[in-house]
């Protein structure tokens, strides 16, 4: 019976990594649909979305069910709990991603970005994609020190973000309000999808040690033990 219960908990794990991939390549499609106008890429990526939402329903259900029967305590009750949170960030992550295609899709043939923002773009894009498949990687190895990292490489995106706003709001901008609040609007989804990735990672540290993130960070900045 424990086997069957301590297999149900890896499930859950797994189900993490499979949502973590999933929305990492997804960022990474959308972003291509956007600066490449490709319709059919950005319905795929929309229609793709469904997966994820199905996952953590079924992440969800198997979660409930082990509160339900076997009343876990100590670290197995945080693991299901935090399962269940990292499951609603990855899932908001999708819905991220869907917003960029959304977008795509919405201007096609046009493309959403000014040719002068194209390799900033490009970049978070790239940069969320990375983010996403160093969460996954942690909620795998369990490593705090590089869930930890995270939030370092998550300042990388707040410049990129502030690159944006910088070019909306120099005189020499030239591609009207419409473009404007394109740009604005991927500017935060790209900037939420990072964040959402760092909160899987903080949320795995708590899992580990029963501490919070931000408690450890603040403590000392030497490695850190599992509780």
């Amino acid at each position: 019976m424990r086997d069957a219960y301590h297999e149900e908990l890896d499930s859950i794990g797994e189900g993490l990594v499979e949502m973590a991939r999933l929305v990492g390549s997804a960022i990474g499609r959308a972003t291509a649909s956007m600066l490449d106008a490709d319709l059919k890429l950005a319905e795929s990526v929309i229609a793709a979305d469904q997966r994820v939402d199905d996952l953590q329903h079924e992440l969800e259900a198997r979660a409930i069910a082990l509160l339900a029967r076997q009343q876990p305590v100590a670290t197995d009750l945080r693991i299901v709990v935090t399962s269940l949170r990292m499951s609603a960030d990855l899932e908001r992550s999708g819905d991220l991603a869907q917003h960029v295609a959304k977008l795509a899709r919405l201007r096609f043939p046009q493309s959403v970005v000014p040719h002068d923002l194209h390799a900033t773009i490009l970049e978070m894009g790239q940069l969320a994609q990375r983010l996403m498949a160093k969460a996954a990687e942690v909620i795998i190895t369990k490593d705090v020190d590089l869930a930890l990292q995270l939030e370092q490489d998550d300042d990388e995106m707040d410049l990129l973000h502030r690159t944006l706003f910088q070019h909306l709001m120099d005189d020499r901008w030239k591609h009207g309000i419409e473009t404007a609040v394109d740009v604005t609007l991927l500017g935060r989804y790209y900037e939420r999808f990072a964040d959402h990735a760092v909160s899987v990672a903080k949320r795995v540290v708590y899992l580990v040690t029963g501490e919070h993130a931000d408690d450890l960070q603040a403590a000392a900045p030497g490695p850190v033990e599992s509780a």
